[in-house]
C-alpha cells in the first residue's frame, strides 16, 4: 500500500522530535502505536468477516449444486422405475395372452385322425392331444402271482 522506507522513516522520527520534544515523544509513540494496532486489529476483522460471508455463499451454492443434484437423480429414478413398471406390465400381458394360448389350444390344431375317433381325447398341458391308455386286463394279479409260486415244504430235523 504505501511504500516507506528507512530512510523517510528516520525523517519523521527527526521531525517529531523536534516538534514534540524529547519529554511528549515516548507517550507520542505509546498514543500512535496504539492506534496502528487498533487499526490493524480493525482491518483484520472485517478481512475475517468477508472471508466467513465467502465461505457461507461458497457452501450455499455446493448445497444448492448437491440439491440439484439430489433432484437430477430422483427424476431418473423415477423415469426409469416408471419404464420397469411399464415393461412388467406389458410382459404380465404378454403372459397372459400366452398362457390363455396354452390352455385353450384351437380345434384346427388337432391332426383330421384324431378328431374322428369315438374315443375321448385328452389335451396334455403342453397343447398336444393324446388318446387315453389302454385298461389294464381285468383279474386279480396278486392272485396269479400267488398261485404260480410253489409254496415252501419245512424238512423235519
Amino acid at each position: 500500500m504505501f511504500d516507506i522506507g528507512f530512510s523517510e522513516l528516520l525523517v519523521i522520527a527527526v521531525v517529531a522530535l523536534v516538534v514534540l520534544g524529547p519529554e511528549r515523544l515516548p507517550k507520542a509513540a505509546r498514543f500512535a502505536g496504539l492506534w496502528v494496532r487498533r487499526a490493524r486489529n480493525q482491518w483484520d476483522s472485517v478481512k475475517q468477516e468477508l472471508e466467513r460471508e465467502l465461505q457461507a455463499e461458497d457452501i450455499k451454492r455446493q448445497m444448492q449444486d448437491v440439491r440439484q443434484g439430489m433432484q437430477d437423480t430422483e427424476n431418473q429414478l423415477r423415469a426409469s422405475g416408471e419404464a420397469v413398471r411399464r415393461e412388467a406390465e406389458q410382459m404380465q400381458q404378454h403372459s397372459d395372452t400366452l398362457a390363455q394360448q396354452v390352455r385353450a389350444p384351437a380345434p384346427a390344431e388337432l391332426p383330421p385322425h384324431l378328431m374322428d375317433t369315438t374315443e375321448p381325447v385328452v389335451a396334455s398341458p403342453e397343447g398336444a392331444a393324446t388318446a387315453p391308455t389302454p385298461a389294464e386286463p381285468a383279474g386279480d394279479t396278486v392272485a396269479d402271482t400267488a398261485a404260480e409260486t410253489p409254496a415252501r415244504t419245512e424238512r423235519p430235523s
